[in-house]
């Protein structure tokens, strides 16, 4: 029996539609890809994750016609192993992190892999942030964590990058099906202020100013700071503070903030400025409230969707543009709708409503997992 192949348009949500596409093991076309664009075809950071793809599947084909503008992708099995990947410097290190979350506990052996390039950017996720608030997610839903971690073994920002990330994770059979509906108060904030290629001050100063915000609202608040020198300090000078808000009941909130690229042209931003605009993200995030953050909305529904054939409830803020394509391609990829109930409170400012996600999980077995 041939399978049929669902066909895409456009660049956007490139990377949901191979991981998707990978799981299902329904091979995909996606085509007109900025095809209206002077630079037409696939960008440098998604032919590197195209690469990525390839390393850690085995039997995949990928095809690029000669502008860039076709991609045709048949999955093959998720191997797992050892491996190193030169990520793209357009693009951070946490724009392949998200992804291989999603994948790497369905490999057929646990996945080790090392990535090199840009570890904090203004566009993606830092590695920070996915370390605190994206690996307790995935926690939630698989009971062998023991092996599960993302180490920073060099900080490298942008133009240049030079940092360098080790990601551990072991794999899985099944995941288990979750209910997390009670938010719970925050109890404490953690944070994590980081200087490459500047002087140690950077880092202090931020530290102070984030403290003098945070400190009049909680009391729990510790920021540790990092200092990099060396080779661990990437090729591009620059700071930035990441803040993470943990709940009475587990659930971790992350935002955060930097200074702008070197040559890039923009004004100089000071530490305090940085400090105070992460403050007011992570503001944000706590506002918004639910289970988990936004930028981890779209794993928590893809895990659940995975579950059991048992019923899963989650409950977030509003939901994103992300996480809300993500259930549309959830319902292309694996037959698969989720209710969304909307959580009406007269208390809550207009744009802060949250959603309640529940699902009856599609039981997703591990077919890659090697039998011992």
């Amino acid at each position: 029996m041939i399978m049929s192949i669902l066909t895409f348009h456009g660049s956007n949500y490139f990377r949901q539609r191979l991981i998707l596409s990978t799981i299902s093991g329904k091979p995909i076309q996606i085509k007109n890809i900025r095809d209206t664009s002077d630079e037409p075809g696939i960008n440098d950071y998604e032919h590197s994750f195209l690469k990525l793809m390839d390393i850690i599947t085995d039997g995949s084909v990928i095809v690029v016609n000669e502008t860039g503008t076709i991609v045709k992708y048949k999955p093959g099995l998720l191997l797992g192993g050892n491996h190193q990947h030169d990520c793209c410097i357009g693009r951070a290190i946490g724009y392949y992190l998200e992804a291989l979350l999603c994948l790497a506990p369905f490999c057929k052996k646990p996945l080790h892999i090392t990535l090199k390039g840009v570890t904090n950017d203004s566009i993606d996720p830092s590695v920070d942030a996915i370390m605190h608030s994206s690996l307790p997610v995935l926690k939630r839903f698989i009971l062998n964590d023991e092996n599960l971690e993302i180490k920073i073994i060099g900080r490298g920002l942008p133009p240049e990058g030079g940092g360098e990330v080790v990601f551990r994770c072991p794999i899985v059979n099944t995941i288990r099906p979750v209910k997390c509906l009670d938010p719970g108060k925050i109890k404490r904030i953690r944070g994590y202020a980081y200087s490459v290629r500047v002087s140690p001050a950077m880092s202090s100063r931020m530290v102070d100013s984030a403290k003098g915000l945070l400190l009049k609202f909680l009391p729990d608040v510790y920021i540790y700071t990092d200092h990099y020198k060396g080779k661990q300090s990437g090729k591009s000078p620059g700071f930035g503070l990441t803040l993470i808000a943990e709940s009475t009941t587990g659930v971790f909130y992350s935002a955060e903030a930097m200074s702008k690229p070197s040559g890039s042209g923009d004004d100089f931003v000071v530490p305090e400025e940085v400090a105070k605009q992460a403050c007011f993200n992570l503001f944000e995030e706590i506002n918004r409230g639910g289970c988990v953050d936004s930028n981890n909305q779209s794993l928590a529904c893809l895990l659940m969707a995975l579950g059991p054939t048992d019923v899963s409830k989650f409950k977030t803020g509003p939901l994103s543009p992300y996480t809300i394509q993500f259930l549309r391609h959830i319902e292309d990829f694996l037959q698969l709708r989720m209710k969304l109930e909307t959580e009406k409170d007269e208390n809550l400012q207009l744009g802060t409503h949250k959603v309640i996600v529940t699902c009856l999980g599609i039981g997703f077995s591990n077919m890659s997992r090697s039998v011992s």
